[in-house]
């Protein structure tokens, strides 16, 4: 593979696991051990819940376009597995780590995405 070639599925991976990290942080459990508040805001809630469930409908785009249809919506599924597992391991161990990766993610993401459309 080009370099192109593993700019949209390193992006479906980096939105995967962005996507995983901010539904994990609407949730009390886990916006406590980052934040130390015991409740998560109704409005900082839902944006969290949009967020996630918008990376990970990109990464789903992402995937379909750098595999097709069939071939994509099965290797997004084992990019959700991966990006939720690794959110898994950062919020046991580093979770305040997970924030500052999660963010550093879309990043690389949105650079990938960029350099795969733009041919670099």
């Amino acid at each position: 593979m080009t370099a192109v070639g593993w700019a949209a599925p390193l992006a479906a991976l980096t939105l995967s696991f962005s996507g995983m990290a901010g539904l994990a942080l609407a949730m009390d459990r886990h916006h406590e051990q980052v934040t130390g508040r015991a409740e998560v805001p109704r409005t900082r809630r839902r944006v969290l819940r949009w967020a996630g469930s918008l990376l990970l409908a990109l990464s789903l785009a992402a995937s379909i376009g750098a595999w097709g249809a069939t071939v994509g919506l099965t290797a997004w599924c084992g990019l959700l597995t991966a990006g939720g597992l690794l959110v898994g391991v950062l919020l046991t161990y580093a979770p305040h780590l997970a924030v500052r990766v999660s963010a550093a993610t879309v990043l690389v993401a949105g650079v990938c995405l960029v350099g795969s459309a733009g041919g670099l």
